[in-house]
């Protein structure tokens, strides 16, 4: 919570319903720790969590039910209890609250939200050569998929984001979605010139008067291409030796296999790499406070966003809307957003060398690329802005499935 509603959800929550009084929303939840104006969150546990020895190809099922029967439940306390019941539901389909709600309200639409379907070609699975494929992998894939499998007989209809997470769901089910992302407020992201960051060991704060490289992850991790960026290093800063990098994320692994190395990734390229790095120019500031996110990136000289083929991160669009030059992984995802040398710029993930060559280029010549970070940000506003784009396409999908009464105004 709020994940992928991160700005649907307060937006209709700040609307006047139909009737003249407020929308009533209730977001389910096993997250104590938010509160939204405006929304009510329903806390609910899991009815059941598999063993950590359960039967590995139906453990990811058994979760998502007991996750579902836990929802369930919650849900019919809380009709008993208020006598609230849904117009319409929104959700993520890859967990499980989805799954057993039909059960619940039959009569009552569902917009299922699907992020992501596992095949042994064209995503993370297989694109590593440092982690290829066991004999077990095409099994567990195939068990993953379980759970949005039997979500597509739930929803009335099917949201993503990119058309490449569309096809990557089976095509029988391709009429069944529509393809609109999250939506980025960029009326809320812009570059501001006048941008400083202070960092505890300099005695100066950084301005974009500075050779500031930066990368975003939410774990720095293989799949967000960490341990290329930590290659990149020593090239990088022996071609510009004034240059500082900073590196956001946590050091937890959210996808693909963890490091043996007690530091973690982290602590494992850090022994790679070693004494070729200058460590005082490379800061590694963990998880920060979105406001101080959007800082940095404005006092960033060269954004660098890594990915393999997975779900395109919210900071490589938010990063766009506020005008940062950005060096990219050239993978299909990333390509749905950016064309190389009109919106960014694009390098092969597995060679740090050109990584570092690319960038270094873009700290040595910006009024070659002073275009990309407009051009950018235009795209942005234009493709994947919240208010203009992607809520008017949303409350479309809605109001095809609820009754001329109910229907929602659409803005613009």
């Amino acid at each position: 919570m709020p994940g992928q509603y991160r700005e649907l959800a307060p937006w209709l929550a700040a609307q006047e319903a139909p009737d003249g009084g407020r929308h009533e929303i209730v977001f389910l939840t096993q997250r104590d720790d938010i509160r939204m104006t405006g929304i009510t969150a329903l806390i609910y546990r899991p009815f059941h969590t598999p063993a950590n020895d359960a039967f590995g190809l139906s453990k990811e099922w058994e979760r998502a039910a007991g996750v579902g029967f836990g929802a369930v439940q919650a849900l019919q306390k809380y009709e008993a209890e208020t006598g609230f019941r849904p117009d319409i539901i929104l959700g993520h389909t890859g967990w499980g609250e989805m799954t057993f709600l039909k059960e619940l309200w039959p009569d009552v639409p569902i917009i299922g939200f699907f992020e992501y379907y596992y095949r042994m070609q064209g995503g993370l699975v297989g694109f590593d050569p440092e982690a290829t494929p066991n004999a077990q992998t095409p099994y567990f894939n195939r068990a993953r998929n379980v759970v949005p499998l039997v979500n597509m007989e739930v929803v009335d209809q099917g949201h993503t984001p990119t058309y490449w997470q569309r096809d990557r769901f089976p095509k029988n089910f391709h009429d069944r979605m529509y393809v609109c992302h999250d939506g980025i407020r960029t009326d809320r992201l812009h570059p501001n010139p006048q941008a400083s960051v202070t960092l505890g060991r300099l005695e100066h704060p950084l301005t974009r008067a500075d050779e500031v490289v930066t990368y975003v992850a939410r774990n720095m991790e293989r799949a967000r291409g960490f341990h290329v960026m930590m290659r990149a290093l020593p090239a990088l800063q022996a071609a510009r030796p004034n240059a500082r990098v900073l590196m956001i994320g946590g050091n937890e692994t959210s996808y693909g296999r963890e490091s043996d190395h007690p530091g973690g990734l982290r602590g494992e390229m850090e022994a790679e790499v070693g004494d070729r790095v200058d460590w005082s120019r490379v800061h590694f500031l963990g998880r920060v406070p979105y406001d101080d996110l959007c800082r940095i990136i404005q006092i960033s000289s060269c954004h660098i966003y890594l990915t393999m083929p997975f779900v395109l991160s919210w900071s490589l669009l938010e990063s766009m809307a506020l005008q940062a030059t950005v060096v990219a992984a050239d993978v299909d995802p990333v390509r749905e957003a950016i064309s190389h040398g009109e919106t960014g710029l694009l390098v092969d993930f597995f060679d740090p060398e050109a990584l570092a060559a690319q960038v270094a280029d873009v700290l040595a010549r910006p009024d070659t690329y002073a275009h990309i970070g407009p051009n950018a940000r235009a795209h942005v506003v234009k493709e994947y802005d919240f208010l203009t784009r992607c809520l008017p396409e949303h409350l479309r999908q809605m109001n095809a499935l609820l009754p001329a009464e109910k229907q929602l105004p659409i803005p613009g």
